[in-house]
Order: structure tokens, then C-alpha cells, then sequence
């Protein structure tokens, strides 16, 4: 099979071993090609995804969004509003206005909290960053299981009719219509957009790139052989619990935490223990907390977070069984 970053490798071999002469077979150069290798692959795939899923996005608008979720019900439409967080611009700084608009339109409030817990784990950075770092394979099973879990806590939140820990004054906004129409749009000026779009989100996450690569880098290099697998491995029953509960309260860039992710795999932590992790910073983070208190009580916040949290172990458990 043809490595298609064989070229990349090649790069990151010549300014390791050649141009910083850094000796081969050492922590130090272990650490440095990583680095290089990575931070290359990591751009490489996110500038394609970012283009590829922002050109999608200009026939995605969020007052469209509404009109089909808007008064619908049936776990099908928790799969499509976790399915529509796949693929939508959305990240817990925009929670307070998507969540007012989509309960002002008559979206159930189950199913804009699949919505909720799908956007800001599964998105183009994170599918791009997975893919370069751990591969399709474990990319797939992120996806399926951002999905799922969107749908499961969707799901819970709804039958549990807890509309009463809305705050009041949401049920009173009026969100004003789309005024754009994106069927009108050129396939150039949708060309133009995507690129806008690769120049924004890149310019925003490049150094939290570099930084997550770099600590990445120093585990890959200098971080003991095992000694992951030794205290955090499958044979480890409270691993992912205590994986999701140091990672609940932290709150960091999903580009920052994918490629220490990776490193971490690669002394041994378990993949599913790994991705339990990422997901509870991810998907609860304390920011995204404080920005929904302006419009849930507490009880719902609460309820929310034990969902995800208890949801996010189960499929760490599941998936260190599986691979």
C-alpha cells in the first residue's frame, strides 16, 4: 500500500537528521521528527477537510436547520440534529444563541441537545487532526460514537421532560429569519467562501497545533515505554472513569489534545481509554458550562453532565473491549 505522506517523512527526516543533525536512534530525534511530521500532516488534512466541509456548509444555514428539526419528534430527528452537529460551524462559544434559536423555532429540547453535544466534538479540525495522528479507523470510531452519544443524551434529556430548568426569558425570544439565500449562491463565490474559511480556522488553531504536537512530541520521545499500559491499561477497571473525570472539569482545544492523545496511545494507553478522554474535554468542558448557565438551571446542567460523562465512559469501556 502507498503511504501517501511518505513525502512528509521524507521532509521530516532530512531537517532532523540533516539539517538540525540530530542523531538517529535518540529521544531528542524521536521527539523533534515527530514533531515535524505531525504539525505537516496535521495542516496538510485540515486545510482540505475545513475546504471540503466549509463548501458543504453554504447549503447548511441555521434558520434552514430550524424549519427541519423545528416541532419534530421521534428518535429519528435526534440522529439528524446529531448528524447536522457533524457538520455544522457551531462550538460552545455559540451554544447561548443556537440553543435560544433553536427552542424559539419549536425544536424539542432533546433534540437540540443532541444537536449540543455533537457540534463541539465532531467537526473538520477534529476529523482532520484524528485522521493525520490516529487513522481512519480510530477517526470512524470517533465519529460513530460523537454521533451516538449526541443521540443518546439527546434522547435521555427529552423523555426526562425537563423544560421546566429552561430560564423563562428563552421561551420569549423571537429570532429574527434568514435573510441570505444560499441556493443563489455561484459555485465560485461557494469556492471563495471555503477558502475564506480555511485562512480563518487556520489562522485560529495553528498554534494550538504546534503546542499539542510539541508536548506530544516531548511524551513520544521521553515518556517510559509501557508505563501507560502498566497503571492506565485495560486490565485497569477504573481507567476510563478516571480518564473522564480528570477531563470534565479541564477545558482544552480539541487541535491541542489530539496529538497528546496520540502519544499517550502510543506509550500504551488504550485507544478506548484515549478517545474517553478526549471526549470529556471535548464535550463537557467548564466554558461551554459557564456560557449555558446564562440560559439552563442548574439541574439541567447537572443532569446534562452526568449523561455525557456516564455515556463517554461507557463507550470507553466498550471500545477498549472491542479493539
Amino acid at each position: 500500500m502507498v503511504d501517501i505522506f511518505y513525502p512528509l517523512q521524507w521532509i521530516a527526516d532530512k531537517l532532523t537528521y540533516e539539517v538540525f543533525g540530530i542523531a538517529p536512534d535518540t529521544r531528542l530525534a524521536a521527539s523533534v521528527n515527530f514533531v515535524i511530521y505531525d504539525v505537516m500532516k496535521i495542516f496538510l488534512l485540515l486545510a482540505l477537510m475545513i475546504f471540503f466541509i466549509s463548501y458543504l456548509r453554504t447549503y447548511i444555514t441555521p434558520e434552514r436547520t430550524r424549519k427541519v428539526l423545528g416541532n419534530k419528534k421521534g428518535i429519528k430527528y435526534y440522529f439528524l440534529a446529531s448528524l447536522i452537529g457533524t457538520v455544522t460551524p457551531f462550538c460552545s462559544c455559540s451554544s447561548v444563541p443556537i440553543f435560544i434559536g433553536f427552542v424559539e423555532a419549536g425544536v424539542p429540547l432533546g433534540v437540540t441537545f443532541s444537536f449540543l453535544i455533537t457540534s463541539p466534538l465532531v467537526n473538520e479540525a477534529a476529523v482532520a487532526a484524528l485522521w493525520a495522528t490516529l487513522g481512519l479507523k480510530a477517526t470512524v470510531i470517533y465519529i460513530v460514537s460523537g454521533v451516538i452519544l449526541g443521540v443518546i443524551g439527546g434522547y435521555l434529556i427529552g423523555i426526562m421532560k425537563l423544560e421546566r430548568y429552561v430560564e423563562d426569558f428563552v421561551y420569549k425570544i423571537k429570532v429574527g429569519q434568514q435573510t441570505t439565500k444560499p441556493d443563489e449562491l455561484t459555485v465560485k463565490e461557494r469556492v471563495n467562501i471555503a477558502f475564506e474559511n480555511v485562512k480563518d480556522i487556520m489562522g485560529r488553531v495553528w498554534v494550538y497545533v504546534i503546542i499539542g504536537v510539541s508536548i506530544g512530541g516531548i511524551f513520544h520521545g521521553y515518556a517510559p515505554e509501557g508505563i501507560l499500559e502498566k497503571y492506565a491499561g485495560k486490565d485497569n477497571l477504573f481507567a476510563v472513569p478516571i480518564a473522564v473525570l480528570i477531563g470534565v472539569p479541564l477545558y482544552s482545544n480539541v487541535m491541542a489534545m489530539i496529538p497528546i492523545v496520540e502519544s499517550l496511545i502510543g506509550k500504551g494507553l488504550p485507544i478506548g481509554t484515549s478517545l474517553a478522554f478526549l471526549m470529556s474535554v471535548t464535550a463537557v468542558s467548564l466554558p461551554e458550562m459557564i456560557i449555558l448557565k446564562k440560559v439552563l438551571k442548574n439541574e439541567l446542567i447537572a443532569i446534562f453532565v452526568s449523561i455525557v460523562a456516564i455515556s463517554i465512559i461507557f463507550t470507553g469501556y466498550l471500545f477498549n473491549i472491542l479493539l
